[in-house]
């Protein structure tokens, strides 16, 4: 199964693919995460990403792409994935269609996480990451026992510098002028399907797997 997750940016699709991830036994592609270790890595493509990234901006197509075909051709998609920030606009979106029918795939299911704008940057703005072992936190949500120290190993917790509050409404104008027109897209294709992002997450959970026909 090739199951997309659409939704901007703090809106859930990341933790939704870790719970579908197990449940499907299927892996979890997030780009995010991809061009994020390339960052941290100081490779080509790396230096090239974080002068996008640290703007909010979207980093390059091809960049994007490169990363997500040599993913793709590992053993274990070869049962489908869950993408998680790919793609966010309708070129992406063309792109990755050839990907995929150049690999025998087709897209199964598009889920479209729905949460409004004031609650994201609240979400995103709250985010804490550990520095040493990288276990997340929020200051709201999911506050660690001890201001700034990681429960897990005792490191320091840093805010994403992505994650201000300047840089989070950048891109969400960049994601409602870009990425949103992709529910027309997949809506035409009768490929999408919206989920309420405002719900616990337990039970949006819930309704993507009822909405997606899994019953184990």
């Amino acid at each position: 199964m090739v199951l997309i997750l659409l939704g901007a940016p703090g809106s859930g699709k990341g933790t939704q693919a870790k719970v579908l991830k197990d449940k499907l036994q299927v892996p979890h592609l997030s780009t995010g995460d991809m061009l994020r270790s390339a960052v941290a890595s100081g490779n080509a493509l790396g230096i090239q990403a974080k002068s996008f990234m640290d703007k909010g901006q979207l980093v390059p197509d091809s960049l994007v792409l490169d990363l997500l075909k040599e993913r793709i051709e590992l053993s274990d998609c070869a049962k489908g994935f869950i993408l998680d920030g790919y793609p966010r606009n309708i070129s992406q979106a063309n792109s990755l269609e050839k990907v995929l029918t150049d690999a025998n795939k087709i897209i199964n299911n598009v889920i479209a996480i729905k949460v409004n704008d004031s609650d994201l940057i609240k979400r995103l703005t709250g985010r804490r990451t550990c520095k040493k072992c990288g276990t997340g936190f929020h200051v709201l949500f999911q506050p660690p026992k001890k201001e700034g120290i990681c429960d897990s190993c005792g490191g320091e917790l840093i805010q994403r510098q992505d994650d201000n509050e300047k840089v989070i409404s950048e891109r969400l104008i960049v994601y409602n002028q870009q990425t949103a027109p992709l529910l027309e897209y997949y809506n035409k294709k009768q490929i999408l399907k919206t989920i309420d992002g405002n719900l616990n997450p337990e039970k949006v959970s819930s309704e993507i797997l009822r909405t997606i026909g899994f019953t184990k």
